[in-house]
């Protein structure tokens, strides 16, 4: 039997997994039956925990629903973060290796502040055809890809089918990205909808996605530090940075990260 953790990140589920000892080998398979919400557990995402291969405490390594591993998750990292601090004996810092860099994590009680890796690719205005429309787009990396929308109403624009043409567009080929739509609530806030890659549809957060709609937001109506960003999952969360001739610097992510149930699974 498998132990795990269910747990999410203003609504982004996961389960999480103690793998330190390295024996658990998933397949795409598995991880589909763990994240399928009638046959497993149910979940946007698996996280594992394993041992880190520099000075870090931990290495994260995150799979998608469909089974394919992702460089980075930042939902997912906040609560890996709160695992991680249990495993450690209450730590409220914690560092953590993944595939898009270093994650420095602090704790204060249910939320978690990330130190992310710096943005990169960061393009803006640009024109794309979904569909038979026109629309504006920016995108940038914040350890994955994104591409942010602006648009005058939120509730009524079609996530999943916009999200779906952005997400395999042929721009953005062949890797693919991530579709946000964002609306401004008041300066400085933002409310955001995310289409994921690899869930292959709409989430209640994406915590890259919400850095990255965050930096976009700043950079096109040059606003300081922070940015308050709500998520479908009914949370605020708060992106901060620095602001350089050439970017964006010390980019962080508070939000909550909280634990679900504790509990095992036959995945043979």
């Amino acid at each position: 039997m498998l132990r795990f953790a269910k747990m999410n990140g203003a609504g982004n589920d996961f389960v999480v997994i103690d793998n330190r000892n390295g024996d658990l080998k998933l397949s795409e398979q598995q991880i589909a039956l763990l994240c399928d919400r009638h046959r497993g557990i149910g979940a946007d995402g698996v996280l594992l925990v394993e041992p880190s291969s520099s000075k870090a405490d931990f290495r994260m390594r995150y799979y998608n629903r469909d089974g394919g591993e992702a460089e980075m998750c930042a939902n997912g990292a906040r609560c890996f973060a709160r695992f991680a601090s249990k495993i450690l004996g209450g730590r409220n810092e914690v560092r953590f290796e993944t595939l898009a860099g270093m994650i420095r994590a602090e704790l204060h009680e249910e939320k978690v502040k990330l130190g992310l890796s710096e943005p990169k690719e960061m393009l803006l205005n640009r024109t794309l055809e979904i569909g038979n429309r026109k629309i504006s787009v920016h995108s940038v990396n914040t350890g994955v890809p994104h591409v942010i929308t602006f648009v005058d109403d939120l509730e009524a624009t079609p996530v999943r089918d916009w999200g779906a043409k952005i997400r395999y567009h042929p721009a953005f080929q062949p890797k693919g990205t991530n579709a946000n739509f964002a609306r401004q609530l008041e300066i400085g806030k933002i409310a955001v909808r995310t289409y994921e890659r690899g869930v292959e549809d709409e989430t209640l957060a994406c915590g890259t996605g919400v850095t990255a709609c965050g930096l976009v937001y700043s950079a096109l109506n040059d606003l300081e530090s922070p940015i308050h960003v709500f998520v479908r999952g009914g949370d605020w969360l708060e992106v901060g940075f620095r602001r350089t001739n050439y970017g964006f610097e010390d980019v962080t992510l508070e939000g909550p990260a909280d634990f679900a149930f504790e509990g095992s699974i036959d995945i043979d």
